[in-house]
């Protein structure tokens, strides 16, 4: 009796062990499907933005025209659609050496494409995005310090600069604190085990 009860827990430590291993590789599939769909989305994004150049600035600042965006901030958002997902714009990290497209609007299954605007808007001042943990997508922004440069650029070829001004580890129901206008900028993930928040706020520069 005793040499049977040990082989069943012996076949369902196999069963456990296959099931992690499974579950590893899935994980794995999906972060390189996600890594891959973000870099071709970071490409079109900039393919259909018409950059801003520093003298055109500067020979034409009598005739310029204010943004939008600074004329009304609550406007919408502009969006280009790539494969049927809408995209605001893309969000660099550079000591991290990220370049990430935002989708405009968070699900779960948007989240397996890309990070996503969870919150606010950047012309507001109080956007949130959020992310899987993936290794290409938001799972380093806990190695991020005080101090370091996040830059968020929208579909019209605006550019916002921000520094890394807190970390903080909240519960997944503290939504009024994530979205809370405090911060001009925040950016999260969940821990590898999904049972906290690791979040990133900035401020402009």
């Amino acid at each position: 009796m005793k040499s049977k009860k040990g082989n069943n827990f012996i076949a369902l430590g196999i069963i456990f062990i296959a099931g992690a291993i499974g579950l590893c590789g899935y994980n794995l599939i999906e972060s390189k499907s996600a890594e891959e769909s973000s870099k071709s989305a970071v490409m079109e994004i900039e393919q259909q933005i018409i950059p801003k150049k520093e003298e055109d600035i500067y020979e034409n600042a009598a005739e310029m025209e204010i943004p939008d965006y600074i004329l009304n901030p609550e406007m919408d958002m502009p969006k280009v659609k790539i494969d049927g997902t809408e995209y605001i714009g893309t969000l660099g990290i550079p000591s991290l050496r990220l370049k990430l497209p935002i989708i405009s609007e968070w699900s779960y299954p948007n989240l397996k494409i890309a990070p996503c605007r969870y919150f606010g808007s950047v012309y507001l001042d109080n956007m949130v995005i959020a992310a899987h943990n993936y290794s290409s997508h938001f799972r380093e922004i806990e190695n991020l310090s005080i101090g370091d440069e996040v830059v968020f650029t929208d579909v019209d070829g605006n550019e916002f600069f921000y520094s890394v001004s807190a970390k903080e580890v909240l519960p997944p129901t503290a939504i009024e604190e994530m979205t809370s206008g405090e911060w001009n900028l925040t950016l999260f993930t969940c821990n590898s085990a999904g049972n906290f928040r690791i979040t990133i706020r900035c401020d402009k520069t």
